[in-house]
């Protein structure tokens, strides 16, 4: 079984610029040198063929053998007049003598009795000249690929370096000391990541502080309890007591016990809520699902008689998301409604879709909130109503693994109450046509 090895960004960058840049200086060569090639025999052809031409129009002014034509010719050149059967279509052809190199060119001088004009040159100094410049084209293809080599080898460390620093960055920390990267030194191109780093980076942050906040309240909220349950069962120890008086205490040891179990029960739903983090996005008609839920929140408000009523700018929205998480903040959402609402008042769930976001707000009629608390830590209570304090802070938890954003507000149409608004965005919602008319439920 063969074991594949890591592949090297930078070993690969490099050999392929090599490649590529050694191809394109080999091809290039090879096209300069046949072009040259080219050049230098076509000039040699239409020279031989002027030297034909120039003898042709000579013979017929004058009576001049072929010695007399090899005057006119430049030296080099061989000039016989032949009778020939079949002539070579090109009209001229290469040829080699030992060591010594020729062209030769046949010219019509008498057709009628077969008869040509036939040129003979050597071109040994043209082959020695294409010679020096296939030479001279390879040294500079050599030094060329060494300098490619040179070239190669900094421009991969050039564009490594910023990873470079964003793997040393990142290699330094720990969760004890997060810091943000730098962009001032990073090239534009690296932006988008360093972005997301310090965004990642902010979440961890974020995390980390709530998870600390969490553990120190939770140490908090059991102690407490605790130290009253062993003051009273040690005060009800010091002396006998009639019976009410034990009753009383073991009263009060069930009530400490049951509210420390409501805690539990909060800090096991944040294990499972990280869990839901991982569930499988399914899509839903979102409308139907509001509804669906307002139908079920109705039985939770029956008993304070509260009106619970659903309005939507659509009549269907269909979106990916994660149930559970979005079960989650809802549910939180209105149960806290339920909660501060005055018997026989009303609460409004509402679905506006927008071009860029969907918001869903649940809007009470309680005594609203202090918008000066952060009621989305952990162990942040409104009013005097029981609760371990976690809802909104695994509320907050569960939009933030949608992407979402969550916020609590107070009324601002001259009522009081508080809005509750959970603004997801439309980047994971498949655009769809969706009727504009608005339904409501009561």
């Amino acid at each position: 079984m063969s074991i594949l090895k890591p592949k090297s960004i930078y070993k690969q960058f490099h050999q392929k610029l090599v490649i590529a840049t050694s191809l394109l200086i080999i091809i290039l060569s090879f096209i300069f040198y046949g072009y040259t090639k080219s050049t230098i025999f076509d000039e040699i052809q239409d020279s031989l063929y002027a030297d034909a031409q120039l003898i042709l129009e000579v013979s017929k002014t004058s009576n001049v053998n072929t010695n007399n034509f090899n005057l006119i010719t430049s030296n080099g050149i061989n000039v016989d007049i032949v009778e020939l059967l079949n002539v070579p279509q090109s009209g001229y052809t290469y040829f080699k003598v030992g060591n010594k190199h020729f062209i030769q060119i046949l010219y019509p001088f008498d057709v009628t009795k077969r008869k040509y004009i036939k040129i003979v040159k050597n071109i040994d100094s043209s082959i020695e000249m294409l010679n020096k410049i296939f030479n001279n084209l390879l040294l500079i293809s050599l030094g060329g690929l060494i300098m490619v080599v040179l070239y190669a080898f900094t421009v991969s460390k050039t564009l490594l370096r910023p990873i470079i620093q964003i793997t040393n960055k990142l290699s330094n920390m720990d969760e004890n000391f997060l810091s943000q990267i730098k962009k001032d030194n990073l090239p534009i191109e690296f932006h988008p990541l360093a972005n997301s780093i310090n965004s990642l980076m902010t979440r961890i942050e974020t995390n980390i502080k709530f998870k600390k906040e969490l553990f120190i309240g939770v140490a908090h909220e059991l102690k407490t309890p605790l130290a009253v349950m062993k003051l009273k069962n040690e005060v009800a120890l010091m002396k006998k007591r009639e019976a009410e008086k034990y009753q009383e205490t073991m009263r009060l040891t069930v009530e400490q016990i049951n509210d420390m179990n409501k805690m539990i029960s909060s800090i096991l739903d944040i294990g499972r809520a990280e869990g839901a983090q991982f569930e499988k996005p399914e899509e839903i008609d979102l409308v139907k699902y509001l509804q669906r839920k307002t139908n079920d929140y109705r039985m939770l408000s029956a008993k304070k008689k509260i009106v619970i009523t659903f309005f939507s700018n659509v009549n269907h929205h269909e979106i990916y998301v994660q149930p559970t998480l979005l079960n989650q903040i809802i549910q939180n959402f209105v149960q806290n409604a339920i909660k501060f609402t005055p018997d026989e008042k009303s609460i409004a769930i509402r679905l506006e879709k927008e071009a860029n976001t969907t918001t869903i707000t649940v809007t009470d009629d309680g005594p609203g909130i202090d918008e000066s608390i952060d009621l989305f830590a952990p162990f942040k209570r409104m009013g005097e109503e029981s609760g371990a304090g976690l809802g909104l802070f695994l509320a907050k938890n569960a939009a933030d693994s949608l992407e979402a954003t969550v916020s609590l507000k107070n009324r601002t149409d001259d009522k009081s109450g508080c809005v509750a608004t959970l603004i997801l965005p439309n980047t994971t919602i498949p655009k769809k046509k969706e009727s504009k008319k608005e339904t409501s439920q009561k």
